[in-house]
């Protein structure tokens, strides 16, 4: 019942309640609080139990489709999109034998012979400006 509540939450609710009750009703509330879970516990346990004598085997059939679903919580779409769609392949896209001529790896992606597309760092880049240079414009992209 407890799993999600780590010690530091326990221990913000104890002081929270000895504020609030104050030290002489605190021993008093902690005891209902633990007589209420206790019967909480034991009420879902004899149901738990009844449903299964009543239903049998069907119980856990039943039971299947539900652990199924509880365990859709952990979905990442992501990975699962992707897993369908490249169909489990580590590099969809040929991007591992990519040229890199800093690194000098090989001249071609490896998956279909083709060349290489080079990396944006080894392409020329143009000159930078000279003091009160201004920039080329292109008309048509403004």
């Amino acid at each position: 019942m407890f799993d999600s509540v780590g010690w530091g939450e326990i221990l913000v609710i104890i002081i929270a309640g000895l504020f609030i009750l104050g030290p002489e009703r605190l021993p008093e509330a902690a005891a209902w609080m633990a007589r209420s879970v206790r019967k909480a516990r034991d009420f879902a346990t004899g149901a738990r139990e009844q449903l299964r004598e009543e239903m049998g085997p069907e119980f856990d059939q039943l039971r299947k489709p539900l652990e199924d679903l509880r365990g859709l919580r952990n979905l990442d779409p992501k990975r699962v999109v992707a897993q369908h769609l490249f169909d489990g392949d580590s590099d969809p896209l040929g991007l591992n034998g990519f040229k890199n001529e800093l690194n000098g790896s090989s001249g071609s992606n490896g998956s279909n012979g083709a060349p290489a597309i080079k990396p944006q760092s080894a392409l020329p880049q143009p000159e930078p400006l000279k003091p009160g240079e201004r920039p080329p414009v292109d008309p048509d992209a403004t």
